[in-house]
């Protein structure tokens, strides 16, 4: 079975991975997803720092070992013909690349607190 693959026309996009050692847990207990958790900044250097509520970390940009491929599933409305099948195979199901994941951003260090320093004038 032949399973058809296509590239966005906008090209693929490559995204990062983000990599937390530990547990990320909301004060409400409610579920994470789809929520905002904080900001991702980058040094002059290239050191990824995330910053969550009043906690900061620092991390390190890692190659992955085996990329991954951030697909699409597309029904489509009629049967197509798979081209250059030995075949007649015909398959309603098309998958679009939409990303290539190459790299991942490691945070593995406690995080800190952040402290604001205030001058007091005398």
């Amino acid at each position: 079975m032949q399973i058809p693959i296509k590239i966005s026309n906008d090209g693929s996009e490559e995204w990062m991975m983000l990599e937390l050692q530990g547990d990320l847990e909301s004060r409400t207990q409610t579920k994470m997803s789809n929520k905002f958790i904080g900001d991702l900044h980058f040094t002059k250097q290239g050191v990824p720092v995330l910053i969550i509520g009043h906690h900061i970390l620092y991390g390190k940009v890692m190659d992955m070992d085996k990329p991954f491929v951030i697909m699409n599933k597309i029904q489509t409305d009629t049967c197509m013909e798979v081209p250059e099948s030995d075949t007649n195979e015909e398959l309603d199901v098309l998958y679009n690349i939409k990303a290539v994941v190459k790299k991942k951003l490691i945070f593995k260090n406690r995080p800190k607190p952040i402290i604001a320093s205030s001058v007091k004038n005398v």
